[in-house]
């Protein structure tokens, strides 16, 4: 989950998973899977940033990178 804020400066916590898209309008929108849309305070490379970190401290982001990679590649011999 990330922590972000709602126009009405209210925090709140997402889930990070679910997010489709991050979009500025210039407000921040994130659309999430199922078509529902959020706009947050923080800019959108803000939010990308908490993703990438939540992604990174789960193991998701890592683990998403191994398997795009073709095998035989430094990067995931390295990981062996």
């Amino acid at each position: 989950m990330i922590k972000l804020t709602k126009l009405n400066k209210q925090p709140f916590y997402l889930n990070a998973v679910y997010v489709e898209r991050v979009d500025s309008t210039p407000d921040t929108v994130i659309t999430l899977i199922n078509g529902r849309k959020v706009i947050v305070l923080e800019s959108a490379g803000e939010v990308v940033k908490l993703i990438t970190d939540y992604y990174c401290q789960v193991g998701m982001l890592r683990q998403m990178a191994t398997d795009v990679l073709p095998s035989g590649t430094g990067e995931d011999q390295a990981q062996k």
